[in-house]
């Protein structure tokens, strides 16, 4: 379980409140307006912003000791960062080796991840030679590989068109429903959140909402979403 224990993010002209928990294998939609707080709420997950206060935990331990890199979180932003002169191959094999001195097992990991994404004669391409949506599927891959049981999504498909985006959040629920992994998406589209999640979280007024039921939050939502929806 991750839980968000009276956490307070704040900085100047700022302040969001966060208190509620989330089971594995969820797949949950962050929400609201711009500037209210949801990448800063990812980046406490992650590591990357520390809270004023309160308590991030995963399975009962607290992470705010953690460097980010020791956290059991894989985070995918929107420029995706995928290495120009590195091979489609070698992008994800950093997931595996930062250095990448790949073993065999490693390597047929790759190709393993390569060909569930339908990339696979494309391993040996720079991410300059893929269309939009290859390099969206290549840096999934690339978070997938690091197999870490908390996914964060902050908008990496925002810049592709709705068809190509929708593929992509299909694609995100199928990989990541067996392994369980507790998916956490940031978007600007309410679409998104209906299309994806089981739960969303709304931030508005300073405050993340515990989690409600994606469904009924859209057919009777509050006054914070109508206000985002301009309904």
């Amino acid at each position: 379980m991750l839980r968000l224990e009276n956490l307070i993010l704040s900085h100047p002209g700022f302040s969001l409140t966060a208190d509620f928990s989330v089971e594995p294998g969820q797949r949950i939609a962050i929400i609201g307006p711009s500037g209210a707080g949801k990448s800063s709420l990812l980046m406490a997950i992650a590591g990357f912003v520390t809270p004023a206060s309160g308590c991030i935990s995963w399975a009962g331990r607290d992470l705010g000791p953690l460097a980010p890199s020791q956290r059991p979180v894989s985070i995918l932003f929107q420029d995706q960062n995928l290495f120009p002169h590195l091979t489609l191959a070698q992008n994800l094999g950093l997931a595996l080796s930062p250095r990448l001195r790949l073993d065999p097992a490693q390597r047929q990991q790759v190709e393993q991840v390569l060909t569930r994404l339908g990339l696979d004669d494309l391993g040996a391409r720079r991410p300059g030679e893929l269309s939009g949506g290859q390099q969206g599927r290549a840096a999934l891959g690339r978070v997938l590989l690091q197999n870490r049981p908390i996914l964060l999504l902050d908008e990496p498909f925002a810049a592709l068109g709705p068809a190509l985006k929708n593929d992509l959040l299909d694609l995100v629920r199928d990989l990541t429903a067996s392994s369980q992994t507790l998916t956490l998406l940031v978007s600007h589209d309410p679409a998104d959140a209906k299309r994806f999640a089981q739960s969303t979280v709304l931030l508005a007024d300073g405050q993340a909402v515990a989690p409600v039921d994606t469904q009924s939050l859209f057919a009777n939502p509050p006054a914070a979403l109508q206000r985002y929806l301009g309904s």
